[in-house]
């Protein structure tokens, strides 16, 4: 069986076309921030980073998590530890191939919260768990 490559524009779910709104909210905000993109959702196998980013010699793994409300939870709070492990083994891969000597990692998260007819709220987690040396 072969996956069909389905441009964004033809997407027609809303929670990956929501999430993927969040991953721009949280880039413009970084970048605003200070941040440069480094990568936007780098995948190793089916796994991926939804952004990585660099200020300095601080890099960022960073997950973000779009939501319209919070009776859920906070969007930060879906990202448990099967989460965190899958993208610990992305994030390493990424750091053995781009990373340079005197480089520091964390984990974030980004939180994107929406509400109808409003600007998105941004919350930006910093070394949301630890993982890399």
């Amino acid at each position: 069986m072969t996956r069909r490559f389905v441009p964004t524009r033809e997407w027609e779910d809303a929670r990956q076309i929501r999430g993927l709104e969040g991953e721009h909210a949280a880039m413009a905000y970084l970048i605003s921030c200070g941040w440069s993109i480094e990568a936007h959702r780098f995948r190793l196998g089916r796994h991926d980073v939804d952004l990585i980013a660099r200020r300095g010699h601080v890099v960022a793994f960073i997950e973000v998590k779009t939501r319209r409300g919070t009776e859920f939870g906070s969007p930060g709070s879906a990202v448990g530890r099967r989460k965190q492990g899958a993208i610990a083994k992305v994030a390493d891969i990424w750091r053995i191939r781009f990373g340079h000597a005197g480089d520091e990692y964390r984990f974030d998260v980004v939180e994107v919260s929406e509400e109808a007819g409003a600007a998105p709220e941004i919350n930006h987690i910093e070394d949301a768990w630890r993982g890399l040396r």
